[in-house]
């Protein structure tokens, strides 16, 4: 497996989405995940060193994890199916204070939650906990890092929701919900498909 970082927030440029870049550890291999505004905008929140004045809907997950006397140990991001990608929560027990855990022990103990990788990631940002994805699902999904590119994308990200209101997000969402359906609905045309939320790019 390759551990990740996320390198920013990017928009796509065709269909004004936005975009997660997940980086490797030599910079030279990013993947790129289509995924909403709001999920932007939580990923966005955990990236921010500033904590918000209320909790966040992540913040929330983060403290019941917490009450619930569990940690999030790692995410991983193993596979693509049908154009979008699967990931993983590796959740353990919180060692008592003073209590020493073998790894064993930890193993038997630990539990894995399916989830779709925009929410994982903004957990990991937000617990500091690592971001994994397999060699096979990188090596199918990742594109050339262009540093300059990345700047670019990520201030027109910045820029577009400066100069939304969350009124005009709300309306922008049903509108993409709406299309989504509309699309379910009707026979699939030839051509290649619309992104869709946590879909890799071809």
């Amino acid at each position: 497996m390759v551990e990740m970082r996320v390198a920013g927030i990017g928009l796509d440029a065709a269909s004004r989405s936005p975009i997660v870049l997940l980086r490797d550890p030599s910079g030279r291999r990013q993947v790129p995940i289509w995924i909403d505004q709001a999920q932007a905008q939580n990923i966005l929140a955990g990236l921010s060193d500033e904590p918000p004045s209320r909790p966040l809907s992540h913040d929330l997950m983060v403290s019941l994890l917490e009450a619930g006397g569990l940690q999030l140990d790692r995410v991983i991001i193993h596979t693509i199916e049908a154009s979008t990608f699967r990931a993983v929560l590796k959740l353990s027990p919180t060692p008592a204070a003073g209590e020493a855990e073998t790894g064993d022990a930890k193993a038997a103990a630990s539990l894995e939650l399916d989830a779709r990788p925009s929410d994982a990631i903004a957990l990991a940002l937000r617990t500091g906990s690592s971001i994994w994805m397999l060699e096979e699902v990188v090596a199918d999904a990742s594109i050339p890092v262009d540093a300059e590119a990345d700047a670019a994308d990520q201030d027109n990200f910045r820029r577009f929701l400066d100069s939304t209101s969350p009124a005009d997000l709300v309306r922008h969402l049903r509108q993409a919900q709406s299309e989504a359906d509309q699309a379910e609905s009707e026979p699939p045309e030839a051509g290649p498909d619309a992104p869709n939320p946590d879909a890799p790019t071809r």
